[in-house]
């Protein structure tokens, strides 16, 4: 019966070609022939692999291979150079081999919901121009930092995972629109988050988070799911000390942040023939108050933000959202409305 469509989708000239739902567990190598057709449809299938003679297939730009008993994305797809949409759902993959990730660069959609992938290889930059990437119900543990370099990227879902920290190197993606995240093991947000200032969908349900990161509320987010997170709550808190005392390496870290300011002083000039001390001040951070910059955050508080009154968003839900003070001194100002944390 395949054979026979074959012939006729040759007579047609067709651009699309269905052998969906066939019960096939192969597919004919006389589809090898349609080397005109942009669109292939060979989901809902027992299908294991795939024949290397599809590699002729020069001309596919979408190619779903939903619902099949794939364990691994098949090594042909490494030649089909003109692939822009990859479907993978409802298989059983468990890795992604490189070589057929760096085969894939032009691809703008990949979608492996629904399979049993724990780890993504760094390759995964190879997919330069991928703009979805929906990995819904997998085993991942963690993401590499290389995601990074997926400067396209408009939308990510990574729901029902088992992801216990995202890399900051996420908050590097300036275009990404939806991001999706419930049902992980998220206990926190990295900061950073505001570098994802295109972001309108974030959905963080079902999550371990006790706050959101600092100067999450600035940005423009339209969506915000939240729920079933155990988030902190707080009383007014008065300190208990005036001051501190401050270590030798934070107040030596805290002047040279200051002088660093300067992109023509001698600091900033020095710390290129000090790698080790570039690393060290890397993670550095500013006070809300003050806002001097620290190496070391000496006192975390929170502040609540109404998602309409703030953010502009049409629920009225109030999060707690991380603030950063350098001193109990900027803690004890008056003035300001952030809370020192206590479980009560």
């Amino acid at each position: 019966m395949a054979n026979n469509l074959v012939i006729r989708a040759l007579k047609a000239n067709s651009k699309s070609f269905d052998l969906s739902s066939k019960k096939m567990t192969q597919v004919p190598k006389s589809v090898a022939r349609l080397t005109h057709v942009l669109t292939l449809y060979l989901n809902n299938n027992y299908l294991t692999t795939l024949p290397v003679e599809l590699q002729t297939l020069q001309s596919l730009t979408e190619l779903n291979l939903g619902n099949n008993s794939l364990e691994e994305i098949p090594s042909v797809l490494r030649y089909l150079n003109s692939l822009k949409k990859l479907y993978l759902f409802g298989n059983h993959i468990t890795r992604l081999p490189p070589e057929v990730l760096e085969g894939l660069h032009h691809l703008t959609l990949l979608n492996l919901n629904h399979n049993r992938i724990t780890v993504l290889p760094p390759e995964m930059k190879s997919l330069s121009n991928i703009e979805t990437l929906s990995l819904l119900d997998n085993q991942l543990e963690e993401l590499p930092v290389e995601i990074g370099f997926l400067k396209k990227m408009v939308e990510i879902n990574l729901t029902n995972n088992k992801l216990a920290r995202l890399p900051k190197q996420i908050y590097s993606l300036s275009q990404l629109a939806r991001l999706y995240l419930a049902r992980n093991n998220l206990t926190e947000l990295q900061e950073g988050i505001i570098g994802l200032m295109k972001l309108r969908v974030l959905d963080v349900a079902g999550n371990r988070l006790s706050m959101f990161p600092v100067d999450f509320q600035f940005l423009t987010l339209n969506e915000l799911l939240c729920e079933g997170n155990p988030f902190v709550k707080s009383k007014l808190m008065e300190s208990v000390q005036a001051v501190e005392v401050l270590s030798l390496k934070e107040l030596s870290a805290r002047q040279i942040l200051v002088e660093d300011k300067s992109r023509f002083g001698v600091v900033h000039k020095a710390q290129s023939y000090h790698p080790g001390l570039s690393l060290l001040l890397a993670d550095w951070g500013s006070c809300s108050l003050c806002l001097q910059p620290f190496l070391t955050t000496w006192l975390e508080c929170v502040r609540f933000v109404n998602l309409r009154k703030d953010m502009k968003m049409r629920s009225s839900q109030t999060i707690p959202v991380r603030v950063q003070l350098c001193s109990y001194k900027c803690f004890n100002k008056s003035g300001h409305s952030y809370y020192g944390v206590a479980s009560v």
